[in-house]
């Protein structure tokens, strides 16, 4: 199964137009991002503390939801 990651990193883009592109290119330039997690909790944690990129964890969430509907569903 793809990673939180691996699917995120689709979102990437030179001038992000939304806050999932803003969050794709953030993740990409934090190396200790865990890559490889598909669980939700376990990223919820690491950007708790760590993701002061994100303006609000509102925007993980919905591209957890879009995650498990595009990839852990199927």
């Amino acid at each position: 199964m793809k990673s939180f990651y691996h699917y995120l990193m689709k979102f990437r883009h030179p001038k992000p137009q939304d806050d999932t592109g803003h969050f794709a290119n953030a993740a990409y330039e934090d190396h200790s991002f865990p890559k490889t997690s598909t669980d939700y909790h376990e990223l919820c944690a690491y950007l708790e503390l760590n993701g002061d990129y994100l303006t609000s964890m509102t925007t993980f969430d919905e591209a957890y939801e879009q995650y498990e509907v595009e990839v852990k569903k199927k």
